[in-house]
């Protein structure tokens, strides 16, 4: 794999999740150019520079040692590729404070540099908490792939920063510079929410959340067919999002308990909120984290999942294939993991190399539910 090379280091950067022989590589074009854009500024040690978005550390394992960074973003995998980036360097795991996205910024910054998300809401989510916390004379520098800059990311920036530059392409990488104006305080329109008629719920969505305007169709399906009678069953809900299969599934049984994990500070956010909007004080377990990497061995009885097939930019089944993984070491034998998953996907020729018995539990035209015996 390449190096990172820029002025402030040459660094050998790993992926998270990490994959043999993985193809693509932790950086890109554009993290190159937001570097090279903030030496040229010629930064001084005392400055403080937020670092917002970094997929993998690159932008933010890059300035340690040259300012004062604070990376922060909605991505539990981001976190852990940045320690393991900085342990590459030499330097110690928390070297570089993260603050999940969940939680709220201190004190200002000189300049702010942002990968610009998926999610344009997450942007203006970001955009808006920037507001007192910007230094006198600070840039707010936005990067991203040409094909992969909407136009409507500037218009954020200009709405709630100020006037915006655009750079010159280079290596297919754009570069936005938003100079700090005078502008009113905005209200954030985050989370947002909705009602569910069955079961009858309000779902609070924090900005990052999938499908934060209305439920996924793919959970819709899925709904009608969680298992029952699960009596005292220890049930995860894997990639729980806003936390709507664990609540509707603990609705219905009263004494299985519940861990919600998902890779995304807000989605667990949410879930947590709306579980407690739900269900009281009834216990629960909450994790952000790398799926089910961090819960022991044979130690579900059942896994309620609705895989993604894509991080960030990038479509695939391996986060797919890595959480089915994960699930199987999780359960105990004779434990079940559901999934639901569009037809074309062929989920069940993969869970049937995993499990002992794969069956088809429901179907529509678009989506399977598929029940994985271990």
């Amino acid at each position: 794999m390449p190096l990172l090379t820029t002025p402030f280091a040459a660094l050998d950067l790993i992926r998270q999740p990490e994959q043999a022989n993985d193809p693509l590589q932790a950086f890109d074009a554009a993290d190159e150019y937001l570097l090279e854009q903030l030496h040229q500024q010629v930064p001084q040690a005392g400055w403080r520079v937020l670092v917002l978005n970094d997929s993998f550390g690159a932008l933010a394992a890059s300035l340690a040692g040259h300012v004062q960074v604070v990376s922060s973003g909605d991505s539990h995998l981001a976190h852990l590729a940045l320690g393991k980036n900085l342990v590459r360097r030499g330097l110690s795991f928390d070297s570089v404070p993260f603050i999940p996205a969940s939680e709220h910024w201190q004190g200002e910054f000189d300049r702010v540099l942002i990968r610009v998300p998926k999610t344009l809401a997450l942007l203006e989510e970001q955009l808006i908490r920037l507001q007192g916390h910007l230094a006198a004379g600070a840039q707010v520098m936005a990067g991203a792939m040409i094909k992969h800059l909407p136009r409507a990311a500037g218009e954020l920036m200009e709405k709630y920063i100020g006037p915006v530059q655009a750079s010159l392409a280079q290596k297919k990488a754009r570069l936005l510079t938003a100079t700090p104006a005078q502008q009113p305080l905005a209200c954030s329109p985050y989370p947002s929410r909705y009602r569910l008629e069955a079961p009858a719920l309000e779902l609070v969505n924090h900005a990052n959340v999938f499908c934060r305007e209305g439920l996924d169709i793919g959970t819709r399906a899925f709904l009608p067919h969680l298992p029952g009678n699960l009596g005292s069953a220890r049930v995860a809900d894997l990639g729980c999002g806003n936390g709507v299969l664990a609540i509707a599934s603990a609705m219905a049984n009263p004494d299985a308990h519940y861990t919600l994990v998902d890779e995304s500070y807000m989605a667990v956010q949410s879930a947590q909120e709306n579980w407690q909007a739900a269900l009281g004080e009834r216990p629960a377990t909450f994790l952000a984290g790398d799926g089910l990497a961090g819960v022991e061995k044979q130690s579900l009885d059942v896994v309620l999942c609705n895989p993604p097939f894509h991080q960030q930019q990038v479509v695939g089944d391996f986060l797919a294939w890595r959480m089915f993984q994960q699930a199987r070491e999780a359960l105990v034998v004779g434990g079940a993991l559901y999934i639901v998953g569009n037809r074309h996907l062929g989920y069940h020729s993969k869970l049937a190399r995993l499990f002992r018995g794969v069956e088809q539990v429901a179907a529509t035209p678009k989506f399977v539910v598929l029940k994985a015996r271990k």
